[in-house]
């Protein structure tokens, strides 16, 4: 049977090619998720911001929680103080790899979340409860990431003080998965560096990950962050004479704390430098 000549104008062959096949050949979605679309005739590609690395490990004191400063848009570097550790509450932190707009607006909508289950139940929000409300922000900007925009892929760390007191560390990917882990995690473009310097001191370093005090924890972290930078121009580690150091938070049981630059750089310059 002949097809209507609207449908062969429009890009079908004889039945073969599917709809979103359609959509892509003609410029409205990526040729992949997470490739941003073609510029229409006459105008250029806008390149989106882009910020990573971020890192996340258990040791002795809780969960650590670390994010260099750069953020880029293709190979301009378009800020060199990005904040990519976030607090959410007072015992919970996110870290962001992806596109800041996007991530900052949902660490906004998750502080009041929590604040508004707080101030209306006269509790805190379960950890579970938390974990699925970053989920669902997620799910919800997944069209976004089909169309090669907005693409935020996290970290989420906090304590829980239910029957069983325990620091949690999450990672998710674009969809809103979650999967809990039991000693580090990282995203962004640096993030296969980092894996790899964290696998190996927790399987072959002087003692695991969960056995670290807090200045081992950082050096660590410092490590990890040092070496992504210089295989990936994305990730800006250290700044020695800018003397711009690493976001490092630390999630326990008394709270959030942040590590002051001072303490950071004199830890950088002993272990590490």
């Amino acid at each position: 049977m002949d097809l209507p000549s609207t449908a062969l104008s429009c890009g079908f062959s004889g039945g073969v090619d599917d709809f979103a096949g359609l959509l892509r050949r003609k410029g409205f979605l990526p040729a992949a998720p997470g490739v941003p679309m073609a510029a229409a005739p006459g105008s250029e590609a806008i390149p989106q911001t882009q910020a990573t690395t971020i890192l996340a490990f258990k040791f002795q004191g809780g969960v650590l929680v670390a994010g260099d400063r750069r953020a880029t848009a293709g190979n301009t570097v378009v800020y060199d103080r990005a904040d990519k550790v976030l607090e959410i509450d007072r015992h919970s932190i996110m870290a962001i790899a992806g596109v800041p707009a996007t991530a900052w607006e949902m660490a906004r909508v998750l502080e009041h979340s929590f604040q508004f289950f707080r101030r209306t139940q006269l509790q805190e929000m379960s950890v579970d409860g938390k974990v699925r409300a970053l989920s669902k922000l997620l799910r919800d900007n997944f069209g976004f990431v089909m169309q090669g925009v907005g693409i935020v892929v996290p970290i989420f760390a906090t304590y829980d003080a239910g029957a069983d007191p325990a620091a949690r560390l999450y990672f998710y990917d674009a969809m809103g998965a979650n999967f809990e882990v039991t000693d580090f995690a990282a995203t962004g473009s640096g993030s296969p560096a980092v894996r790899g310097i964290l696998y190996y001191e927790n399987n072959w370093g002087k003692k695991p990950l969960l056995e670290m005090e807090q200045d081992e924890a950082v050096t660590v972290a410092l490590r990890a962050l040092d070496t992504a930078a210089e295989s990936d121009t994305a990730t800006g580690g250290v700044d020695r004479n800018a003397r711009i150091f690493p976001v490092i938070k630390i999630v326990s049981q008394a709270g959030i704390t942040t590590l002051p630059d001072k303490q950071i750089g004199a830890l950088f310059k002993r272990s590490v430098a």
